[in-house]
């Protein structure tokens, strides 16, 4: 059809292009075509001339078309292909305007497809779940990819690399991958915040033409992506790269590089002033950014823009983007946001075709910028179309998307010369009646009853609203006709009353005339003046249709009962009645009056929902003189031939007698009405047609309008058709049809009175028309309300396969009954299942005839033959007599059971009781109980749908009518059947409708629904109740154990316990929770239990090195003061750490510190105390005794290598904070403790370097000004001095070691002094490294990356050239002399004791776990599991080896023979009494071990004064017999 259309000059205005679509329309790379998406079809334009021609269309989808793309290969320029939501990809030859091929491998919706230009057989597209089809149709391979498990949006192939494609989704991602076998993903470019909608690549390959983009890489923000996902494949011809543009929701456009992953430069939309728009301001639209890259132009490229402009931006422009708007003149672009671009070359053009939201298509010349045509199109169906009786050629347009068209088809310049309206109007537009003689004066009626009247003549047409007469109809307008005044208007004095006034008809059956001078005004029924001038005391049938004859004499009224009445005007005398048709009149044609024979203006043609249309003559009528009004039963002409409703009819002005219909069967048709002769049929329509009208000024020409939303203007000459389609063709018409959206479903989920404008656009085939309407029938069924039995009588085959479907297998029908459709769906589904039980042959036949009944058994007797009828009659007759005389006469009904109806109560119940069973049988219980209710058995109903477990809410709102203790029975039974059913909540409903409370809360508890028992308990329950409480407490309890804390706690409060709801919110241990409960307990009185909460609360934080949060949750208890001392400390303390030692690794978390302003010229303890005194308020003694009896009350567990190291830094702040508080109160020896309890805390953690460093923060100048200051007759504090000296005397030693002078250096290297090389540390010395290096190397521990992240060899380095040249050799003995402390000889036997017993105790430990494995490997020997267990034994005795044997194997001559358990016994004995015999003084403060000490002495050598030495080695020799000594001072022994 489409290529004879375009040739033979038929005119199209086509459907709507879809929206929100990325790629629905594309030019054929020829330059002859373009195709566009339009619901689920492809329209084809040809573009070669002036002006488009429409060239055909693509058939085969069923659904909304989402993608459209022709194939821009080499010699298949025919070939495109589509993609649909009904799952298929098709392609097509638009040759043919046949499918080629399909392809269904999608699961999902799908939304974007591209044809490959450099693959000749390659499609790829998109769906919404991510999935991407790769379909190569010449060897219909496919295959799938999954780059993202995000929505497609759009996708486009490379025109330079065949493998590359990418995609953009709605989130923003555009992804670029390689569909080669590698199945990789090249690159993910994030730069965008919302929906990708375009793709497109730049025309030329290479990145280098444009390297004036390169120095703007920094203008991009910097949160793009600097290195690429993915790298990109090494073959030569993809490391060239290419440019990709993106169009994106959120208002950008980008330039992305392909060989670097990132985005090179970003377009941002201008705000245009938008020009000629015809949209409605009010709507706001979402934007659509679609961009173009054409062909040829690197550095240019098209996009949309906000109200509909289209953008060309110059990308060579530097600084702001220079961008120039398309559309030199007013009104050349659109108005509304444009959702595709696609260019071609035609001829010497470069032409750019635009699709939009105003339903136009533009054709832009992209030389000059300028619109070359624009193609306007529809966007619902087409219900109306009128010719102006004034403008010749002006045809109006009622369309179902809420606008009117006026198309001018005269025009010479531009053959779709089409003006749109749309203000005010706002719902489909049905109906359309130009003023007889004013023109431009365009009258219109709408789907919601609305009439008004458009000015379209005047030059500010556009933008000038209607106007509307405030008489609304209460249903669709059907028709609007001019004609002259009848009462209460009349044509009376010149200049008070209009010529002519405006008459509507619509749905409710009612005729308004409207006075066009005052619409303003009440509208008038003229069923009234009908009833008053011709005293009808009946009801009126409802009117459909309405007709003036020409000469304004003679009103033609249709009915809905199929009659038509002829009424006489001005006062509406009823002339005749045409009694001819006997369905609902849809249209009504009077013959013009200018032809040859005047007798031919009394012909009226007349179509209704039967297929026939008839012609009548009331010449012989209107002349006759009869008083009374005469009645037709017999047609002047009848046309036959039709295979549905009529549904416009349009007589020829150029002939006599000639007429044109259009019909639901798809076709116009051209009749000779005289001869009863059908001329042409023309089936180019794709649907129903529902309007038709014959050109004014050329006779071979008629305009027809359809719900295919198009209107096809074709020439009767040029048909090869003469008749409409009977029998096989009329069955591929309805199939060709069919293959239309299916929208009956949609009918009924959205209300009628709905605006299309107000739908959501993106249900929408074009936005607004989700191809649902009101007006026509809708896949076959009548949609006139009044109609019902119409469409019965229509449409019989349908009625009843649906009603066969929905039945199953039930031998009877009862939709009649307004049961609630749950009941009715609940029990469709057994009955399916279950075998027909009964005679189904005649109740089958039976079912399809009639409408359901509940007394179906009694209804199919009742409709037997004649015969048996007659029997009934007679039967029936002689048990009434017998009852006359007081007989029985159920005998004689036996096997008439349906006469029950008829006779006594007995019989009836009998009746009543067969019809049941028959219920019961076929799956009907609802029924069968709605029977027994009419019968007053309600009891026995009740107790038998308990037992079978079907009590429903209809019954046991029922039951009260058996009585009160029936129905509490019934609501327990029916809470018995729910709990069985597990629908607990509505068990307990109905458990409160007969105040069993307890009961039903009961029933919630047990099955854990806490929340609606609280809600019952709370509302209906004492306050006091104790069940409440045990509710709260049960529901937390099961909370707890799920972990939903802070919900258990508001249980605890509620239940009034606020100590468990402290509890359980403390559980969880992070800062939140924590200080939550801790203000919660103070709130609840709880003090001691807030204060314990808030110090775990402010430990925490301190992990996280936020000082300032734990200081504000520490400042709410006074009983805290103490901490906050030490928090103070602690922060002043990691302040000068980290100063001393700044670290070059970075924390993960920044630390929080208070900007206290410090004296840093201040000793640490002065500063402190300043600090205490100033910002924490420290001012009194009182204070501070308070203060250091909460610290001292407190006793943190000693510290070990395993102490995390912020918990060491912070117990050593507690013991510092004592220091200082005894500092302030001159209490010198319980400072000195406290300054030795946290420089030996530090020791005994492992980490020297912090040991070394505390006692330099604290102790600056040495122990000797505090052992002045100290009692010398309290000799404890004495002790405590002398252990302090010997610590800060033994990180001294290490550090002379450590950092010997330079000339000391060479000398040794020269050989003149023992160098103790790493491999010969002492083992006492590897244990204090390997534990400071362990410590650091801990992940969490920032606060000691901080403190200690160099060791104290690594500082050494550092600090030895500054050492060097400040201290002298002299200098260092005198030093080292300093450290002579260390060397005490009772220190050194009783470590050596110590030692000794330690042994022991190891040796012992290792006998007890050896014995406890042996025994162990024994059972499991008895067992069978020996070979394991031999193997572990093995395994664990080498492990234990080393143990016991490495200080064996140290000494040769030393091989120690097997201890017994006595003689270790005896060992530890007297090791202990010797141990006993040492002072206690000694015992009570730790020491630096002596041996160690006297090793580190003999390693510096030379430089150590002779005096040392000896006494150095005299110590070793005397106590250095452990074997780890022994091998460290081998070479100084021997």
């Amino acid at each position: 059809m489409g290529a004879m259309a375009a040739a033979g000059g038929m005119r199209v205005l086509p459907a709507s292009p879809n929206w929100y679509s990325s790629r629905c329309s594309d030019a054929s790379s020829d330059g002859r075509l373009f195709g566009f998406a339009a619901r689920h079809r492809v329209c084809l334009l040809e573009i070669g001339g002036a002006a488009p021609a429409f060239y055909g269309e693509l058939i085969g989808h069923t659904e909304r078309i989402s993608g459209f793309a022709f194939c821009h290969c080499p010699g298949q320029s025919s070939l495109c292909a589509s993609s649909s939501d009904d799952g298929s990809v098709k392609i097509w030859d638009t040759e043919a305007l046949a499918p080629v091929v399909e392809h269904s491998r999608h699961q999902n919706a799908i939304s974007a497809l591209h044809w490959s230009p450099l693959v000749k057989d390659l499609i790829v597209s998109g769906d919404e779940k991510g999935v991407i089809v790769c379909y190569w149709y010449n060897r219909s391979d496919s295959q799938q990819f999954f780059p993202e498990p995000r929505t497609v949006f759009c996708l486009t192939c490379s025109p330079h690399h065949e493998n590359l494609v990418a995609i953009g989704y709605k989130d923003g991602m555009v992804v670029i991958i390689d569909i080669s076998r590698k199945r990789e993903v090249l690159h993910r470019l994030r730069g965008h915040d919302d929906e990708i909608h375009c793709l497109a690549w730049c025309p030329v390959s290479g990145e280098e033409r444009l390297s004036a983009w390169q120095d703007e890489v920094p203008v991009v923000p910097s949160e793009e992506g600097e290195v690429p996902n993915g790298e990109l494949t090494p073959d030569t011809a993809t490391k060239k790269g290419c440019y990709l543009a993106s169009g994106s929701k959120d208002q950008t456009i980008r330039i992305w590089s392909c060989t670097r992953g990132r985005s090179v430069m970003t377009l941002k939309l201008p705000p245009t002033k938008r020009r000629g728009g015809a949209a409605d301001p009010t709507v706001k639209e979402r934007i659509w950014l679609t961009v173009h890259w054409p062909p040829g132009h690197p550095t240019e490229i098209v996009s949309s823009c906000f109200g509909g402009e289209l953008l060309l931006w110059d990308l060579t422009q530097s600084g702001k983007r220079k961008w120039t708007l398309l559309g030199s003149s007013e009104g050349q672009n659109h108005s509304r946001i444009v959702f595709n671009l696609s260019s071609v070359k035609h001829q010497d053009k470069e032409l750019l075709f635009s699709i939009s939201m105003d339903r136009d298509v533009k054709c832009w010349d992209l030389s000059t910028l300028d619109c070359i045509w624009t193609m306007p199109s529809l966007g619902g169906f087409v219900y109306s179309l009128a010719f102006s009786p004034v403008d010749m050629g002006c045809l109006a347009i009622g369309v179902g998307d809420s606008m009117i068209r006026v198309w001018n088809t005269l025009s010479m310049n531009n053959i779709y010369d089409v003006k749109t309206f749309w203000q005010s109007i706002k719902s489909k537009v049905t109906a359309l009646s130009w003023h007889p003689t004013k023109e431009g004066c365009l009258a219109f009626g709408t789907d919601d009853g609305k009439v008004g009247v458009f000015e379209t003549f005047s030059g500010s047409a556009k933008n000038k609203p209607p106007q509307i007469s405030s008489t609304y109809h209460k249903k669709t307008v059907y028709t609007l006709a001019w004609g002259p005044p009848t009462p209460p208007l009349s044509p009376g004095g010149e200049g008070e009353q209009p010529s002519v006034t405006l008459y509507s008809c619509a749905g409710e059956g009612i005729v308004f005339q409207h006075n066009p001078w005052k619409l303003n005004g009440e509208a008038n029924d003229i069923n009234k003046v009908i009833r008053d001038t011709n005293s009808i005391k009946h009801k009126l049938p409802a009117r459909t249709e309405i007709s003036w004859k020409p000469d304004g004499k003679l009103l033609a009224l249709g009915n809905e009962d199929g009659s038509i009445e002829i009424l006489q005007a001005p006062n509406l005398k009823l002339l005749c009645t045409i009694q001819q048709h006997h369905k609902l009149i849809n249209a009504i044609r009077w013959h013009h009056e200018h032809g040859s024979q005047p007798e031919l203006s009394y012909l009226i043609a007349s179509g209704s929902i039967n297929a026939t249309i008839y012609v009548h003559n009331l010449k012989s009528v209107i002349e006759s003189s009869s008083e009374s009004p005469l009645t037709i039963a017999e047609p002047f002409r009848t046309l036959a031939g039709h295979t549905a409703k009529i549904t416009s009819l349009s007589w020829s002005p150029h002939h006599e007698g000639r007429l044109v219909s259009a019909c639901y069967d798809g076709t116009a048709q051209v009749w000779d009405v005289m001869k009863e002769e059908p001329l042409c049929n023309y089936r180019g329509h794709q649907g129903r047609l529902l309007s038709v009208q014959w050109s004014p000024v050329d006779p071979d020409s008629v305009y027809t309008g359809a719900d295919d939303f198009s209107v096809h203007k074709w020439h009767i000459s040029k048909q090869e058709h003469t008749r409409p389609p009977q029998g096989k063709k009329s069955i591929e018409l309805e199939k060709k049809r069919s293959m239309q959206p299916k929208i009956k479903a949609k009918k009924k989920k959205k209300p009628i009175g709905k605006s299309p404008g107000k739908q959501d656009p993106s249900d929408a085939m074009n936005g607004d028309e989700s191809a649902r309407e009101m007006l026509p029938e809708e896949n076959g069924v009548s949609d006139h309300e009044e109609e019902k039995e119409a469409q019965r009588a229509e449409l019989p085959d349908k009625v009843s396969t649906t009603v066969s479907k929905d039945t199953s297998s039930s031998a009877y029908d009862y939709s009649a009954l307004h049961l609630p459709k749950t009941y009715v769906t609940q029990k469709a589904i057994p009955v399916k299942k279950d075998p027909p039980k009964e005679k189904a042959t005649p109740d089958a036949s039976l079912k399809k005839r009639k409408p359901r009944s509940i007394l179906p058994f009694s209804t199919f007797l009742d409709h037997r033959s004649k015969d048996e009828m007659h029997q009934d009659c007679l039967r029936l007759a002689a048990c009434l007599k017998t009852k006359d005389h007081n007989e029985d006469v159920s005998p004689d009904l036996k096997d008439r059971i349906h006469l029950g109806l008829f006779t006594d109560r007995a019989s009836l119940h009998k009746m009543i009781d067969v019809e049941g069973k028959h219920h019961l049988e076929n799956g009907h219980p609802d029924l069968f109980q709605q029977l027994m209710l009419w019968k007053g058995d309600m009891k026995g109903v009740l107790q038998a749908a308990a037992e079978r477990g079907e009590l429903t809410d209809q019954l046991v709102a029922i039951s009260p009518v058996v009585g009160y203790q029936a129905w509490v029975w019934t609501v327990e039974a029916f809470a018995k059947q729910l709990c069985f059913q597990e629908q607990y909540v509505k068990a307990a409903s109905h458990l409160l409708s007969i105040h069993k409370v307890y009961e039903a809360i009961d029933l919630l508890r047990v099955n854990q629904f806490y929340r609606e028992a609280i809600a019952i308990a709370k509302a209906r329950l004492r306050p006091e109740d104790p069940i409440l409480k045990d509710l709260y407490t049960s529901w937390a309890a099961v909370l707890e154990k799920d972990g939903h804390y802070a919900m258990a706690a508001k249980c605890y409060l509620g239940a009034s316990s606020p100590y468990d709801a402290v509890t359980v919110l403390a559980k969880k241990g992070d800062v939140t929770s924590l200080k939550t409960a801790a203000e919660l307990a103070l709130i609840s009185g709880e003090e001691e239990l807030s204060a314990t909460l808030s110090f775990r609360c402010a430990q925490d934080l301190l992990l996280s090195r936020n000082w300032v949060g734990a200081q504000e949750v520490l400042q709410q208890h006074k009983t805290l003061f103490g901490q906050r001392l030490v928090f103070c400390l602690n922060e002043l303390l990691c302040k000068c750490l980290s100063e001393r030692n700044p670290c070059n690794r970075k924390s993960p978390v920044p630390p929080c510190y208070h900007s206290w302003e410090l004296n840093r010229e201040a000793s640490f303890l002065d500063m402190v105390i300043e600090v205490w005194q100033n910002v924490l308020g420290m001012d009194t003694t009182e204070q501070a005794t308070c203060a250091w009896e909460q610290l001292r009350s407190v006793e943190h567990p000693p510290s070990t290598s395993n102490t995390h190291p912020k918990q060491v830094l912070f117990h050593i702040s507690h013991d510092l904070s004592l220091a200082a508080l005894s500092y302030r109160s001159a209490t010198w020896h319980e400072a000195v403790k406290s300054i030795l309890g946290a420089v030996t805390r530090s020791y005994d953690a492992g980490n020297f370097t912090l040991m070394q460093e505390i006692c330099r923060i604290i102790l600056p100048e040495g122990c000797d000004n505090l052992r002045h200051k100290l009692d010398s007759t309290h000799p404890q504090s004495m002790d405590a001095c002398r252990s302090l000296e010997g610590f800060v005397a033994y990180g001294l030693l290490y550090d002379l070691w450590w950092n010997p002078p330079k000339n000391s250096l060479a000398s040794q290297k020269a050989g003149l002094g023992p160098v103790l090389c790493p491999s010969e540390q002492t083992g006492l010395e590897k244990s204090y490294i390997s534990g400071q290096s362990s410590s650091e190397e801990t992940p969490d521990q920032s606060e000691m990356d901080e403190t200690c992240c160099h060791t104290a060899v690594q500082r050494s380095e550092a600090e030895s050239d500054s050492r060097t040249t400040s201290v002298d050799l002299v200098d260092r003995q005198s030093e080292l002399s300093g450290c002579k402390v260390l060397l005490v000889e009772e220190i050194a036997a009783l470590q050596n004791t110590q030692r000794d017993i330690a042994e022991v105790q190891q040796i012992l430990a290792d006998m007890i776990r050896q014995h406890q494995q042996e025994r162990n490997n024994l059972h499991e020997n008895t067992t069978g599991s020996t070979q394991e267990s031999n193997l572990e034994q093995s395994s664990e005795t080498e492990s234990d080896k080393p143990h016991c044997d490495s200080s064996q194997l140290n000494g040769k001559d030393e091989v120690k023979q097997p201890v017994t358990l006595p003689e270790l016994t005896k060992q530890l004995l007297k090791a202990k009494e010797k141990l006993a015999e040492f002072p206690d003084n000694l015992k009570i403060f730790p020491f630096p071990d002596v041996l160690e000490c006297c090793l580190v002495f003999l390693h510096i050598g030379s430089q150590c004064p002779p005096k040392l030495l000896e006494q150095a080695l005299d110590l070793l020799q005397k106590h250095g017999s452990a074997g780890a000594y022994r091998k460290g001072g081998r070479r100084f022994l021997m």
